[in-house]
């Protein structure tokens, strides 16, 4: 059994080689082609703005491509246009340059397409980078307006959060949308935990990169009593453990009392001596923004207070929540 064992192991040696190998392969061929389409996007924003070309020359450009070479695919007139939309969507921003020739084409159509600011574009192309989405997954992070919701939570960190020596920016969401759940209108507390642990894989794409399931009721004993915490998280880029702690009702402020003991326990019996202080998240039904705000003003513990949403927000809501809240700072400014 034991030389089995070895050469199973020498066997993974060679497969993790492979895949390695093909993953680069992957990422250059995807760099190759985004270049090709910025050039013959390119090639067509100058051939429109010189020469006049218009759908008509583009349509014949298509079908000649098709005919001359019928193995060459992905140059359909509406691509060739794409191409060119791609090219003068870039073309003189510097910063978001780099970002595109790490993203694959398709990916790249969705980041483009709709009408967004250079910010939410960022946004997108260095999280799909840094968690390297799939097209499902890159969509549903749009289409559940990510973007505003990392944005709102960035700005209401409690000062206890900023302080930490590892840097959240980007990593908390305002509001968490769980309508891959199934959620019913009315729950309890049981059945949204449950519906997390029993959809923990798409649990976790809501959360983002980074977060590793430890445990459900993971159980902490202080003095002969034993307390429990409805969910433990690690975070591989924090390096510290993030407890939540679910309520089906609106924020109260002595919900904080709870969820900060559960964070004591954790640094002082839990925690390994290299991660960093614990994170709690106080997930709720709804909040008021005021009552947050007073009541982690004083409190001295790590915490974010979140709530949840059943279906999916309406974007421009959302978008006016962002620039409410700009408006705001420019004010006080």
């Amino acid at each position: 059994m034991p030389n089995i064992n070895k050469k199973q192991n020498s066997f993974n040696e060679v497969l993790a080689l492979i895949q390695k190998a093909k993953q680069e392969v992957y990422k250059q061929a995807n760099k190759i082609l985004v270049a090709l389409y910025w050039d013959v996007g390119y090639y067509i924003s100058d051939k429109t703005a010189k020469e006049r070309w218009g759908k008509g020359t583009v349509k014949e450009l298509a079908d000649y491509i098709k005919k001359t070479d019928p193995s060459i695919g992905g140059f359909s007139e509406q691509n060739i246009w794409r191409m060119k939309q791609f090219y003068e969507t870039y073309e003189t921003n510097e910063k978001l340059l780099p970002l595109i020739k790490e993203v694959s084409w398709t990916n790249n159509l969705s980041i483009m397409s709709g009408r967004k600011s250079d910010v939410e574009k960022e946004f997108y192309l260095s999280q799909t980078i840094k968690n390297n989405y799939s097209k499902r997954e890159l969509e549903r992070q749009i289409y559940s307006s990510s973007y505003e919701r990392t944005v709102l939570a960035n700005e209401k960190l409690s000062p206890v959060v900023r302080e930490l020596p590892q840097n959240t920016a980007g990593v908390f969401k305002d509001t968490y949308v769980l309508e891959l759940l199934g959620l019913p209108k009315k729950h309890k507390e049981k059945d949204l935990q449950s519906s997390i642990v029993s959809s923990l894989k798409e649990f976790i794409l809501e959360l983002g990169v980074g977060f590793a399931f430890i445990g459900q009721e993971y159980r902490i004993s202080v003095g002969d009593e034993d307390f429990y915490i409805d969910l433990l998280f690690s975070h591989r880029y924090l390096q510290c453990l993030v407890a939540f702690e679910l309520k089906i009702v609106k924020f109260q402020p002595s919900h904080l009392g709870q969820l900060e003991f559960y964070l004591e326990a954790l640094d002082r019996d839990v925690k390994a001596p290299h991660e960093n202080p614990s994170i709690g998240v106080l997930l709720c039904k709804e909040k008021n923004d005021e009552v947050v705000e007073y009541a982690l003003n004083r409190s001295l513990s790590p915490t974010v207070i979140a709530d949840y949403e059943t279906e999916l927000i309406p974007k421009k809501l959302l978008k006016r929540k962002v620039e409410e809240l700009y408006r705001l700072y420019e004010g006080e400014g």
